[in-house]
């Protein structure tokens, strides 16, 4: 794709990230596949924790039609302790459907792609910009904190979009995005690095200490995550580590102080996470 001129201050932010863009191994495909796999792990698992767990998806189910094939109960097993588990039962579910009406491939079409499960606004343009390389503008966590202080006041989602699409170098959108990304995760992070920033002269909050972070609560922008000690998150995935080697009895199953196991064991088979048979718990939704 051509790349029309860029301004100044965008130009110093490409070369900001040509010096400092992180050498993450997602960051060396543009098969789709593997960039929506990245983009659904790290949506909520922290960057370390999700890389050695795409490099073995990526060996173990190279393609859509592969992972479609797996049995969910496999699947759940091998993403143990990345959390959220609906994430992966969202993507088998996605690979069906990429199979049964896309011929194994991914589309490039924006609304093609938000119409597959767990598919949203930020992951569909994602997999445009990193792997097909379309002229889409991503706003994560990271982008939306910067473009809430770059414009000094609370975004909404809608103006959040426009004005990163607006900020967006026609041409450049791997490399932009990609680099705006890590502008969030290493400089405009909660606690900000301003003098370290290559845009800082276009950013109208600039860290000032006299007016509130415009950033709190403005579109993209993550709230702190509840206590995970003694959740029931803990709990529910306690009861699926128990069955990642296969059924175990209900009666044999941990013991999950402050929750009652037969409510975790509702809220598990209410999601598709597991099913019980008889006396049995097994991993995975129930046989069609």
């Amino acid at each position: 794709m051509v790349r029309r001129s860029v301004t100044p201050e965008q130009r110093s932010l490409l070369e900001w990230g040509q010096r400092h863009r992180r050498n993450l191994p997602w960051r060396t495909t543009r098969d789709p596949w593997e960039v929506l796999l990245a983009e659904v792990m790290l949506q909520q698992t922290q960057v370390d924790r999700a890389i050695p767990r795409w490099i073995e998806f990526c060996q173990r189910w190279p393609t859509a039609t592969a992972f479609a094939d797996a049995a969910p109960a496999e699947i759940l097993a091998a993403w143990q302790g990345m959390g959220y588990p609906r994430r992966a039962l969202n993507l088998h579910r996605t690979a069906q459907l990429v199979v049964t009406y896309h011929s194994g491939e991914l589309p490039c079409d924006l609304a093609a792609l938000l119409d597959l499960p767990g598919i949203g606004p930020y992951t569909a343009r994602a997999v445009q910009a990193f792997a097909f390389e379309v002229d889409a503008a991503v706003v994560d966590t990271n982008v939306g904190r910067t473009l809430a202080r770059r414009a000094g006041e609370r975004l909404s989602p809608t103006v959040a979009q426009r004005v990163a699409d607006e900020w967006l170098p026609s041409g450049a959108a791997w490399e932009w995005n990609q680099t705006l990304l890590d502008l969030g995760a290493l400089v405009c992070r909660p606690q900000p690095d301003c003098a370290e920033c290559p845009v800082r002269n276009g950013c109208a909050w600039q860290g000032s200490e006299e007016i509130a972070d415009p950033a709190q609560r403005s579109a993209g922008v993550s709230r702190p995550q509840a206590r995970f000690d003694g959740s029931l998150r803990q709990a529910r995935g306690a009861v699926m580590a128990a069955l990642r080697d296969g059924p175990v009895a209900e009666s044999d199953l941990v013991e999950l102080p402050g929750h009652d196991l037969g409510d975790v064991l509702a809220s598990l088979e209410a999601d598709g996470l597991v099913h019980r048979a008889g006396e049995f718990v097994t991993l995975g939704p129930a046989p069609s």
